[in-house]
């Protein structure tokens, strides 16, 4: 089995060989293709956009059932990790040379994004999307995330002193923190410990700054401006000295030294691999879509419950942050593009029963099924 052509990782396999592996009985399909949904979240989101419904006897039909699909695992995850983002790119570069090379037009459902990033459209990542968004016929949808609610983000402006506290849940093995500023602006950042220990984060000069407070390790990263972005990342690794690190409030102080904007954004890792009392205390539902759906040139899809006709609490919102000034907000920066149905989407569980899923992974394929249908009319 060889890596398709012009690429040097990954195996192809065609619409004869899938079948084929479909048409036989127990572990010997594995042996024919292996590869395994081990979550069902790739099939769920699959069988949204183009199911055929066959197990429902049509009820349970995708949007766009006659569709072709193409279907790119990203690779599989190492131990506490997601796949990496060259593996996201590589895709999306098989997917849609493909398409070039068949002549058939493609819509691209990505159901996938993590919270780390500045969230203003210019990691490497991003850009990559917006280019090859230009490259034939595609349309790329991406799913907002589901961190609207989950307390992991916060933000404001540093005028005066600004506190930032962080309640760290017990039996938290590790936790991150990012902070982005602008790199114009100079902040004297304190950190507080829960049993109130205190210690200056010396953030004046780039490099790896490393503290011990009470039962806990930290490792702070304090970064340099990208190609592309004025945006200054300052990363605190939380890591125990034992088995945990310290529950209870930490807290950031801010202080203004020398402040062009003052603009500040704290972000934690996704919620999924957080305790749920792990949170900002006073969260910003703002900004809290996941990368790379901040990309300009992609659909961001967030979820609205059907039922309550509203839009769903933990779908994520806001808008890019180069663009924030003074509060103005460039339309053009506003997310999500489109909201559809993510709370209690039915779908089949295999067994020919059903079951329901929620999250804006789900919404996103309403959205590309509709792509579909609109490039299949055009």
């Amino acid at each position: 089995m060889l890596p398709p052509e012009g690429y040097q990782i990954g195996v192809e396999f065609n619409q004869e060989q899938i079948n084929e592996a479909l048409r036989t009985e127990g572990e010997e399909r594995f042996r024919q293709i292996p590869s395994r949904d081990i979550t069902g979240h790739g099939t769920a989101v699959a069988e949204i956009a183009a199911g055929n419904g066959m197990a429902s006897g049509g009820r349970y039909a995708g949007v766009a059932p006659e569709a072709d699909l193409i279907i790119v695992k990203l690779g599989s995850s190492r131990q506490e990790s997601f796949p990496r983002t060259t593996e996201l790119m590589r895709a999306l570069d098989y997917v849609v040379k493909k398409s070039v090379e068949l002549a058939e037009p493609i819509a691209v459902n990505l159901s996938f994004g993590n919270t780390y990033g500045s969230h203003d459209g210019t990691s490497l990542l991003e850009r990559f999307i917006n280019n090859i968004s230009e490259v034939g016929r595609n349309v790329i949808c991406v799913g907002s995330g589901n961190e609207g609610a989950a307390g992991g983000h916060t933000a404001g402006t540093v005028k005066s002193t600004v506190r930032v506290e962080l309640a760290v849940a017990p039996y938290e093995r590790s936790v991150n923190v990012q902070l982005w500023k602008e790199y114009a602006d100079i902040f004297r950042i304190t950190l507080i410990a829960p049993g109130g220990e205190r210690q200056i984060v010396e953030a004046g000069r780039p490099g790896t700054i490393r503290l011990s407070m009470e039962q806990t390790q930290l490792l702070i990263y304090i970064g340099e401006p990208a190609p592309y972005s004025v945006n200054q990342e300052i990363y605190f690794d939380f890591i125990p000295k034992q088995n945990y690190i310290d529950s209870g409030v930490w807290t950031f102080l801010l202080e203004p030294l020398e402040v062009v904007t003052g603009n500040y954004y704290f972000y934690l890792p996704s919620s999924v691999v957080l305790n749920s009392g792990t949170r900002f205390f006073t969260p910003t539902p703002e900004v809290t879509f996941t990368i790379p759906s901040t990309a300009r040139r992609v659909i961001t899809v967030g979820a609205y419950h059907a039922v309550y006709d509203s839009y769903a609490d933990f779908s994520g919102r806001g808008y890019l942050l180069e663009n924030r000034m003074e509060g103005m907000v460039a339309n053009e920066s506003v997310k999500p593009d489109l909201v559809a149905p993510g709370v209690g989407i039915v779908i089949s569980d295999g067994y020919g029963g059903t079951q329901e899923v929620t999250g804006t992974s789900f919404a996103t394929p309403f959205v590309t099924g509709a792509a579909a249908l609109m490039m299949e009319w055009g």
